[in-house]
């Protein structure tokens, strides 16, 4: 990724920040603010880096993967009605409930992921359809299934939802405790650490995102794997000359991609909200791909333009705190229709091209003839 992309994605954040702090530093200190917005950042940005890595490993791999969105909803699904089941009916903790709603979570991800790399790999249906396909699929089933099991007279649960087992929780990191002895006795420094402290303290899910943005980088470009992997998504035929299994290579490399996007699903129903709405991601999937397409097919330029939208998002989150402080003229901020639209916004500025062109792998979306 040049720094003409990652320029761009720095005057796109300050902005957005600068916007939070010139309106609430009537009522917070400006670090405060800065901090929420960092922690609100990362948080809201983690399925879109989950799901931009999931289309990394795909294309990089060679196939184009669209069914992101699909893979995240059905995964969230399912994953929430893992727990649900692993509580109610089978009788477990809230803890065990939720770690396995994780695990159906992934799994959902993965099986979602081999039925588009057996469309597209083995029967070499055109790729964007073979999404397509996953996209609609997980659309009707999950609204289905949705409707049957918690709104049906002859559901489980006597037609009534059930309550969940809850979410994952915050792991705490002790900066405060760790460097606190450097501020000595003075308040402020301890009164400032804190508010840094703020912004490490995350979920499970949320901070593993960014563990494996850099361990997905570090695979990609510094092992035989990612060389490999590089290989048949540039040039499948020298790869099989070579002695590279080039199915198998793009068989791993999109299963891993559906493990990705099950964890994003995860993220809406066992880490951020306990429950379940149909078409709950909204485009999520969507807004994924056109980061993995920003930050040119890297796990570390994905990463940032994903924290791009996160930070819009988190603009208008802050923004609600402020609402008794904010001039007539910044007013529509609060309008759930610009909250909504704002990512989807700044998706299409990006998708434009405005900043240059992208250079996809040679053989993304080709099936290869052996």
């Amino acid at each position: 990724m040049d720094w003409k992309r990652f320029g761009f994605i720095a005057l796109v954040v300050i902005v957005l920040f600068s916007a939070v702090v010139m309106i609430g530093q009537v009522k917070q200190p400006p670090l405060l603010i800065v901090t929420s917005m960092l922690a609100t950042t990362i948080a809201v940005a983690t399925p879109l880096t989950l799901g931009a890595l999931s289309g990394v490993y795909c294309e990089r791999a060679g196939v184009v993967n669209i069914g992101i969105e699909g893979m995240m909803l059905s995964s969230a699904f399912f994953g929430w009605l893992g727990s649900i089941y692993m509580f109610h009916i089978f009788k477990m903790s809230a803890g065990l409930s939720i770690a396995l709603g994780v695990f159906f979570a992934i799994l959902t991800g993965l099986l979602m992921a081999l039925l588009h790399a057996v469309l597209s790999i083995t029967f070499k249906v055109d790729q964007i359809i073979g999404g397509t396909v996953i996209n609609i699929l997980a659309v009707g089933l999950t609204g289905f299934l949705n409707r049957q099991l918690f709104f049906g007279k002859e559901s489980v649960f006597g037609g009534s939802v059930p309550s969940s087992p809850g979410v994952l929780p915050t792991i705490h990191i002790p900066l405060t405790e760790i460097v606190g002895p450097i501020c000595g006795a003075s308040a402020s420094c301890l009164e400032n650490l804190t508010a840094i402290n703020r912004v490490f303290d995350q979920k499970p899910i949320a901070m593993g995102a960014v563990l494996l943005v850099f361990f997905s980088h570090f695979l990609l470009f510094n092992t035989r794997w990612g060389l490999r992997t590089r290989a048949v998504g540039e040039h499948p035929k020298a790869a099989d000359t070579v002695g590279i299994s080039v199915t198998k290579m793009r068989y791993a490399n999109v299963l891993i991609g559906g493990m990705f996007a099950g964890l994003a699903g995860a993220y809406f129903t066992i880490e951020s909200v306990p429950s379940f709405e149909p078409l709950l991601t909204n485009g999520r999937g969507f807004i994924s791909l056109a980061a993995m397409i920003f930050g040119n097919w890297t796990p570390i330029g994905a990463w940032a333009a994903a924290l791009v939208f996160g930070a819009s998002q988190a603009m208008l989150i802050n923004m609600q705190i402020f609402r008794d402080v904010i001039p007539p003229q910044w007013a529509f901020l609060q309008e759930s229709y610009i909250v909504g639209l704002t990512p989807y916004i700044l998706t299409m500025f990006i998708l434009t091209g405005i900043i240059g062109r992208t250079t996809p792998p040679a053989a993304d979306g080709v099936p290869y003839e052996k």
